[in-house]
C-alpha cells in the first residue's frame, strides 16, 4: 500500500457486484475479493457460501484519500445496496451477504458513524449494517478477482451485476 493510501473492507452483498462498481471510480487503486468478519481461519468461498463460517463477501478497497475519500467511498456503498436488508441482497440470502463495513482505524469509525447518523433519516427502515474494527481478511480464490469483467456473459453478471453498475454509473454520472 502507498505511504499516503488508505483501506477498509466493505461488505453489501455478492463481492463480485462490489467489485464491478467499486472498479469504475478514480482513487480506487486496489480491489480485493475477499472474506472477513467471522472466525473461520482461511475459510473457502464454499464454506463461506455455507453460512457456517461468519464471515461475509467482502472487498477490500486501497484508495488514495486525496482523490477517493471516505466519504465518497460510503456515499457508493451506501447507494449500491440496501442497507436495511438483514442478511440478504438481491436474490442473495444469508450471513454471507449482510451490509458490514470493517474499519482500519478510529478516525474511520468516527467518519462511519457520523455518516450513517447523517443518512439514516433517508431511509423507511433502520439500517442494520454492521460495523466493526477488521479482524483478519482472507483473499478469496483467484477466479473471482476481476470476476464481471471476465464473465460478462454469465447470467448472474447480465441479470443481477449490469443493472447494477447501470444504476451507479447513472446516479454518478460516470461515462460508459
Amino acid at each position: 500500500m502507498g505511504a499516503s493510501n488508505e483501506s477498509i473492507v466493505l461488505g453489501g452483498g455478492c463481492f463480485w457486484c462490489a467489485e464491478a462498481v467499486f472498479g469504475m471510480f478514480k482513487g480506487i487503486i486496489r480491489i480485493t475479493p475477499g472474506y472477513a468478519g467471522g472466525n473461520t481461519e482461511n475459510p473457502t468461498y464454499k464454506q463461506v457460501c455455507s453460512g457456517t463460517t461468519g464471515h461475509a463477501e467482502v472487498i477490500e478497497l486501497e484508495y488514495d484519500p486525496a482523490i477517493a475519500s471516505l466519504e465518497k467511498i460510503l456515499d457508493i456503498f451506501f447507494k449500491m445496496h440496501d442497507p436495511t436488508s438483514l442478511n440478504r441482497q438481491d436474490s442473495d440470502m444469508g450471513s454471507q451477504y449482510r451490509s458490514i463495513i470493517l474499519y482500519t482505524s478510529g478516525k474511520q469509525r468516527e467518519m462511519i458513524d457520523k455518516f450513517i447518523g447523517r443518512i439514516a433519516k433517508n431511509y423507511d427502515k433502520p439500517i442494520v449494517t454492521e460495523v466493526k474494527p477488521l479482524g483478519a481478511f482472507y483473499p478469496s480464490e483467484d477466479y473471482h478477482k476481476d470476476y464481471y469483467k471476465n464473465n460478462p456473459f454469465q447470467p448472474y453478471c447480465m441479470l443481477v451485476i449490469r443493472p447494477k453498475v447501470a444504476r451507479i454509473r447513472k446516479e454518478f454520472k460516470l461515462d460508459a
